[in-house]
This record gives structure tokens, sequence and C-alpha cells, in this order.
């Protein structure tokens, strides 16, 4: 690893790395039943910073989760709570009963309220935002950094790119540390959104096939086999119904949702079934076929939540060897 190119990236990099407390500004993007404990641990250990993706968990589960991970390391780790979570207060309580340093808030615009009970226990507040006006506002209401994340992550998406997104928020977001996510696979894009700005970068695709992530084997082996041009977003069929784009490997289950509006549609036209009932019946379609996936492993009618990325994952291997390399890409970008 040259020395030189570890020095400018420590430089980059050190309000992020300020901000997080980590040895790298890297963050492990929450991915629900693949962020849990071991990948979040294995990550702080490697000297990144892993988040726990709260997802569905209720208070308890949460509690447990903070303390076990807390029991695998003694580095620094944030949790990513749902804003349309019903109890996300409670969630918020959890978080600083057990003295979590770093919150991030994702799935909507959070409330004043929100932002002001994690703020009054000390904790550091990270916040998504698809625009630089709502990165803006964000700032004014006391987020402490900023997440953007472009249409080639994986799960669900915004429209816009990450290239595009950084050009627009990174030159004008200058008050607190933001971070960039969105199919980054490799160091030199890492580095580059640094020199462009950036504190750091997010990352989730690359993680799933770490030896400490728990998700099933046929989830992992999923993501070798898949190249870019898989990782596809949910398709809309008919505006009067409208899908809420979530990018994941094409399989049996994609198709079939195609297929399912379609009949919905027609349903719908023929006076089967009224818009309520199949908007119902198409937001249902999804349920619970991520934990299908990711834990039991199937791979044909689950959903394999991807970024475009995942065609640079290619073994699978320590969570500390993938940060190695990562860093090493970026150092020999920079060093050049």
């Amino acid at each position: 690893m040259s020395e030189q190119g570890l020095a400018r990236l420590d430089a980059l990099w050190k309000r992020g790395t300020d901000f997080l407390g980590s040895k790298y500004a890297i963050l492990g993007g929450a991915m629900t039943w693949v962020s849990e404990r071991h990948l979040v641990a294995a990550i702080s250990n490697a000297g990144g910073f892993g988040v726990i993706a709260c997802g569905g968990m209720g208070p308890d589960l949460l509690a447990a989760e903070i303390d076990a991970t807390r029991a695998l390391t003694d580095k620094p780790f944030g949790v990513n709570l749902i804003t349309l979570h019903p109890e996300l207060d409670a969630l918020i309580d959890v978080c600083g009963a057990h003295g979590v340093s770093h919150v991030v808030l994702a799935g909507g615009l959070p409330s004043g309220a929100a932002i002001a009970k994690i703020k009054s226990f000390g904790a550091k507040l990270m916040c998504f935002a698809p625009t630089a006006t709502l990165a803006k506002k964000l700032v004014r209401s006391g987020a402490d950094a900023i997440i953007i994340e472009g249409m080639e992550a994986g799960g669900h998406i915004g429209p816009v790119s990450t290239s595009v997104l950084a050009q627009e928020i990174l030159p004008v977001v200058r008050d607190v540390p933001v971070f960039v996510a969105g199919g980054i696979g490799r160091g030199e894009a890492i580095a580059s959104y640094l020199e462009m700005g950036a504190s750091g970068a997010q990352l989730g695709t690359r993680f799933v096939v770490a030896e400490e992530c728990i998700a099933h084997e046929n989830f992992k082996k999923a993501f070798i086999r898949a190249n870019a041009r898989d990782a596809i977003a949910s398709v809309q069929i008919d505006k009067r119904f409208p899908v809420i784009p979530v990018r994941a490997l094409r399989n049996e289950g994609t198709e079939k949702f195609m297929e399912t509006q379609q009949v919905i549609v027609t349903r719908f036209q023929n006076g089967e079934v009224s818009q309520e009932e199949g908007q119902m019946q198409i937001e249902h379609f999804w349920g619970g076929a991520l934990r299908r996936a990711v834990v039991d492993g199937d791979v044909e009618t689950g959903s394999v939540m991807a970024g475009q990325s995942v065609g640079m994952v290619k073994k699978i291997e320590p969570t500390a060897m993938i940060i190695d390399e990562l860093v090493g890409q970026a150092c020999t970008y920079l060093a050049d």
C-alpha cells in the first residue's frame, strides 16, 4: 500500500473519520436481515463503521441487537431507524438508553420531534437527502451529517444516479460531512468522491458476501453469479397503481410481480376489484420476500435486493479483506 496514497486518503476523509470515530470513513449500508450483529461488528472491527439495520424490529429486539453487537466489538457503530416505523419514538429511546453514538434516519423526512429526541441524548444524527435543497433543510433542522444515495443502490431507490447527486450536492453542502452511497464497489470510486468533497462512502452490496455475514449461502451465491445488468429496478405497469422502485436481482419473483400487476389492472378495468383493493394486493406481493431470500435462501421467488455494484462481487471473503482491498485501491489511485 502506497504511503503517499495512504497519507492523502487519510487527509481526504479525515472529516469523516473524525465524525464516525473509525479508522476508515467506510460505512456499512444498513440492509434488513443482513446488517445484524455479526456483520456490523466485523465492519467496525476492520476499521469501517458498521450500522445495525433496525428494519421492522421492535424496541426489545433492537435493544438485544445493540447489546449483542457491543459484545462483539468495542469500536463505534450506528443504528439505522426507519422514520415510518410505528414505534419510532420507543426505538429512539432504546438508542438513548443504550448509549448509541450515531443514529441514521431513513425512509422519509424525519420529524422535528424525532430529531430533537435523538439530539437530546448526544447522538450524532445522519439523514438521507435526495436533493441539495432537502439536504440544506435537514442540516438546518439538526442533522449532523448527510448521506446521498443514488439509484444504483440496492433496495428502495430514488430516480437520480449517484454521480449526478454528488455533483449537485457536494459543492453546496459544506457545513456537515456528506457520505456518498449507491453503486460503489471499488476504492477508486471512493477516492474520486472524496476528491469531489465527500467525507466518506457507504457500501452495502460488497459486504453481503463477507464471511461474517449471516445471509444464506444461496443468497451469497446469487450475488457472485450476478452482473450489474441483473440488478434491476421494479417496474410499474400502470400509473394508477404506483410501485415504489426497489432494485433487486431479476428472478422468477420479479417476473411474477409484473404479471400480477397486469392481472390486477385487468381486473380493476373489468370492475372486479376496487383501486384500493388492487393497490393493497400489489403492495402485499413482496411481503416477507426479503426474509425468504436472505434467511431461507429462496432466491427464485424471494426478493434478492442488490445494487448494481453486484458485478464487482466475486468471492466470499472476510470483511477485513474487503475493506483492505477498498483502501488499497483508493491509495493506489491517489498515489498516481
